[in-house]
């Protein structure tokens, strides 16, 4: 640990790994169903590991497993025993790092002097990902606790940080208490990790449960692992207000990787409506970097050649 920090204090921005399942339905696999990108794991992990370097060789710094989809409690409803829940979830940072030594093996020695070694990122994607109801947009989560929250994200990080994770990425958090059980267990269990943490949010004005601003910001500025913070997974034109208001409240750097402005449909599991063409990512990028953003990307329904976009623009 630690390598997260030193880059956010070295560079102006870090290029995150863009989508995956979007990007594997892009390509013409088929990611219906509650395991998502989670169930070619299961069937053919070679088609991650070929994402993964795509994201590389276009320029990104982090690469981020494929755990979004991947929890203990989803894999236990496919017929997976614990014990080979454990092993996917281990075969998911196997993955990025080969994918990340492969790629890195490409380059020449000038190219290398260029780039940063690429961090891997444990993916900790959210409750709503396992009800794989498309809550992630609501953060209805019904009658769950404070501690099964807890119990439900526990296991997944300790695994992913004994496979050897650079940070985590808790990312397309809905739900306020979610991320007070988050925070809890950084602060009592896991006081060494380095972390960014990403929200969603409908309007720019709270977070997808309603919660105000404020109160994440509360929460944040006293979870020293919480290195960045800000949005992922929402339409691009409600960042500006949410980072503006944000940065009232905490001085920590800003994480920004929109979807494509389209709207997730969780009954249909379809994206509906039409992409933002009225700004591009890079502008809006740019901009959102004069509000604090320095973790940079794009999320569902952008692609490599976004990611590339931005690491020939902004490097």
């Amino acid at each position: 640990m630690g390598r997260f920090k030193d880059l956010l204090e070295q560079q102006e921005y870090i290029i995150l790994h863009g989508a995956l399942g979007t990007e594997l339905e892009f390509r013409g696999h088929d990611v219906s169903g509650k395991l998502w990108s989670a169930k070619y794991l299961l069937s053919n992990p070679q088609l991650i590991k070929d994402i993964h370097k795509d994201y590389i060789r276009a320029g990104a710094d982090v690469i981020t497993t494929s755990t979004y989809q991947a929890t203990f409690e989803g894999l236990a409803e496919t017929g997976l025993s614990s014990q080979e829940a454990e092993e996917l979830i281990r075969l998911t940072v196997i993955l990025a790092k080969e994918a990340r030594d492969e790629v890195w093996g490409e380059l020449s020695d000038e190219e290398k002097e260029g780039r940063y070694y690429p961090l891997i990122s444990g993916d900790v994607g959210p409750y709503a990902a396992y009800l794989a109801d498309g809550s992630e947009y609501s953060g209805n989560y019904g009658g769950i606790t404070l501690d099964e929250l807890k119990d439900f994200h526990r296991q997944r990080i300790h695994l992913l940080l004994d496979e050897g994770v650079d940070l985590l990425a808790l990312e397309t958090i809905p739900n306020y208490l979610e991320a007070q059980a988050l925070s809890q267990l950084l602060r009592e269990e896991f006081p060494d990790v380095e972390v960014y943490i990403s929200f969603t949010s409908q309007d720019g004005k709270v977070i997808s449960d309603g919660t105000p601003i404020d109160k994440i910001a509360e929460l944040i500025n006293k979870t020293p692992q919480i290195l960045a913070v800000g949005l992922n997974c929402s339409a691009p034109v409600i960042y500006d207000d949410f980072l503006k208001e944000l940065r009232k409240k905490t001085n920590k750097a800003f994480v920004t990787y929109p979807n494509s402005g389209e709207v997730y449909d969780g009954n249909t599991q379809s994206w509906q409506d039409t992409a933002d063409t009225s700004r591009t990512l890079l502008d809006d990028t740019i901009r959102w970097h004069q509000l604090g953003a320095k973790v940079v990307g794009g999320c569902c329904r952008t692609r490599p050649e976004d990611i590339k976009t931005l690491a020939e623009f902004l490097k």
